[in-house]
C-alpha cells in the first residue's frame, strides 16, 4: 500500500492537493505522468497506468503521477487498494482536488436549481465544461490540470510528460507545459479521440474545435500510443505526417490474474459461466446475451443445470447497481443468472479459478479490443464470444483453442456458443488447456509495454543529451 505523506509546502501545488511517495532526486530524469484513473481507482485503465509508471521507474526515471483525489473515485466505481500494492514505491503521486459534480449523490449538497430541475442543471453543467475545453464532462478541469503540471515542474523540473487519455482535457495540460517550457511529451491515446471506436469512423472533423485541439497537440508529440492496429491505422491515415510517431501498445494481462490450472469440472453438478468486467454497454445488448443463455438452457441439459455469474461494476454514481442492467439480471435469476459484485484485483485469479467457462461481452467492432480479452485468453478456459464478428478481439483470439468463435450479436448464435463452450469445458484435455494458455503468452502486459517505453525513453534521453541537459 502506498503510504500517504504530508502535503508539500504551501504554494508548491494547488490548495487541497495531496502528495505521496518520494521526491525526485534530481539525478534521474523526471517524468510527469498525467494518469487520471491511477490506482487505487477501480478503473480498467488503472492496470495499464500502473504498468507504465513502474516501467519508466525501471528504465531509470523519477515518475510523478498527477491524478485526482481518492475520494473522487468513490462517486464513480469506487476504490480497490489491492491495485496499489504492486505500484513501485519510488512512484510519487500528486492528487488534485477534482471531482465530477454530476456524480454527487448527497442531495443536501445540491443547489436549488439542481434539485428542482436536474435535467436543466445537467445541460448547464455540460455547457460549463465546454466553455473551457471541448469535452462536456471534464473540460472544466483544464485550468487545474494545467496549473498542476506547471507547479510540479516548478518544484521539480520535468524532462518529459506522458498524458494518458481519457479524459482528453489532459491534452491541454500537456500542451501548456510544452508551450511554456518546451518539455517534450507523448500521448497515450489508448482508444483514440477523433475515432468513434464504437460506431466506427470519425468522431469529429479536423476543423472542429476538438479536431483543432487534437491536431495542435499531436503535431509536436514525441510519440502517440494506441491500443490496437485499427486505431493506429486511423491516426496514420488522418495525420500521415505523424505516421512514424504512432505506435501500437496493447494492454495485455498481468500474470497474477491467471488462475491455477483448471481440472475437469463435475459436469453432473453443472458448470459456472462467468463474466468479469464493467457492465457499461446498453441494456439491450445484455438482454440479447441473456436471451441466448436462456435458449441454451432450453436446448442443452448441461447448460440447463449450470449458472451464469456476472461480476464487476454496474453503473456509477446514483445509478450504481440501480439501473436497467440490474433489473435484467434480477429477472434472469430463475435462469441461473446472478450478480456477485465487483472483484478486487487481488481476487481476480481466484475468481477465474472458480469458473468453468468465460463469457466475453464486448461492444463495438474492429476498433475495440478490451483489456479483458487478454485475461480471458490466459485463463485456459473456454471463451464464449458475445460481440461483433469483425471485432479486434476476434483477431486476438484467432487460433486459440477452446474459443467458440464470434457469431455476432444474435441470441440464437450466442445460444449455440454457450452449448459449444459447455462441451469444451467437460471434454477439454490438459494439453488443450495448456495450449490455450500458451496462446496468450505473448500478451503479458510487461512484454507489450517494454518496447514502447524503451523507445520513448531513448528518444527523450537522446534529445536531452543533444541539448546538453544530460540524462
Amino acid at each position: 500500500m502506498i503510504k500517504r505523506l504530508s502535503p508539500p509546502a504551501p504554494g508548491a501545488v494547488p490548495s487541497g492537493t495531496r502528495t505521496t511517495g518520494p521526491q525526485p532526486d534530481g539525478v534521474r530524469p523526471h517524468m510527469i505522468y498525467l494518469a487520471i484513473g491511477f490506482p487505487p481507482a477501480a478503473k480498467s485503465c488503472a492496470y495499464r497506468m500502473r504498468e507504465t509508471a513502474n516501467k519508466f521507474v525501471e528504465l531509470g526515471w523519477d515518475v510523478t503521477v498527477l491524478t485526482i483525489a481518492e475520494e473522487s473515485w468513490e462517486r464513480e466505481y469506487g476504490l480497490d487498494h489491492t491495485l496499489s500494492d504492486p505500484v513501485d514505491p519510488r512512484v510519487r503521486i500528486v492528487e488534485l482536488p477534482l471531482a465530477r459534480e454530476d456524480l454527487e449523490t448527497d442531495i443536501r449538497l445540491f443547489t436549488e436549481d439542481r434539485a428542482l430541475n436536474p435535467i436543466r442543471w445537467m445541460q448547464r453543467e455540460r455547457e460549463r465544461h465546454l466553455e473551457h475545453f471541448p469535452e462536456p464532462v471534464f473540460g472544466g478541469w483544464r485550468s487545474a490540470l494545467e496549473q498542476g503540471v506547471l507547479d510540479i515542474h516548478r518544484e521539480f523540473p520535468a524532462d518529459m510528460l506522458l498524458a494518458s487519455c481519457a479524459p482528453y482535457v489532459n491534452l491541454a495540460a500537456a500542451w501548456k507545459l510544452w508551450e511554456t517550457h518546451k518539455i517534450p511529451y507523448a500521448i497515450d491515446f489508448r482508444d483514440g479521440w477523433s475515432v468513434d471506436v464504437i460506431g466506427g469512423g470519425e468522431a469529429f472533423t479536423r476543423g472542429s474545435e476538438a479536431g483543432q485541439w487534437e491536431e495542435r497537440v499531436l503535431s509536436d508529440a514525441t510519440a502517440i500510443w494506441c491500443v490496437n492496429d485499427p486505431i493506429a491505422d486511423f491516426y496514420r491515415d488522418r495525420y500521415p505526417e505523424l505516421a512514424e510517431r504512432v505506435h501500437v501498445v496493447r494492454n495485455g494481462f498481468d500474470p497474477d490474474s491467471v488462475p491455477e490450472v483448471h481440472g475437469e469440472p463435475a459436469a453432473e453438478k453443472g458448470l459456472t459461466f462467468g463474466y468479469l468486467g464493467s457492465v457499461n454497454f446498453k441494456p439491450a445488448f445484455l438482454a440479447t446475451v441473456l436471451d441466448g443463455w436462456r435458449a441454451a438452457r432450453e436446448r442443452d441439459p448441461l447448460v440447463a443445470r449450470s449458472r451464469f455469474e456476472i461480476r464487476g461494476h454496474i453503473g456509477a454514481g446514483a445509478s450504481r447497481e440501480a439501473n436497467a442492467h440490474m433489473t435484467l439480471i434480477r429477472q434472469a435469476e430463475a435462469d441461473g443468472v446472478l450478480f456477485g459484485g465487483p472483484v478486487a484485483k487481488a481476487e481476480v485469479a481466484a475468481t477465474y479459478g472458480r469458473w468453468d467457462a468465460l463469457v466475453l461481452m464486448l461492444v463495438g467492432g474492429r476498433f475495440v479490443t478490451s483489456g479483458k480479452v487478454y485475461e480471458f485468453m490466459a485463463s485456459g478456459l473456454p471463451v464464449v464470444s458475445c460481440h461483433e464478428v469483425d471485432h479486434d478481439a476476434s483477431h486476438v483470439l484467432a487460433g486459440r483453442p477452446l474459443w467458440t468463435g464470434a457469431v455476432g450479436i444474435d441470441a440464437e448464435g450466442i445460444a449455440d456458443s454457450f452449448v459449444k463452450a459447455a462441451r469444451m469445458a467437460v471434454e477439454a484435455t490438459p494439453e488443450q488447456r495448456a495450449e490455450a494458455r500458451a496462446h496468450s503468452a505473448r500478451f503479458t502486459r510487461g512484454l507489450l509495454m517494454t518496447p514502447a517505453a524503451e523507445h520513448l525513453s531513448h528518444a527523450v534521453r537522446s534529445t536531452l543529451i543533444a541539448g546538453g541537459a544530460g540524462a
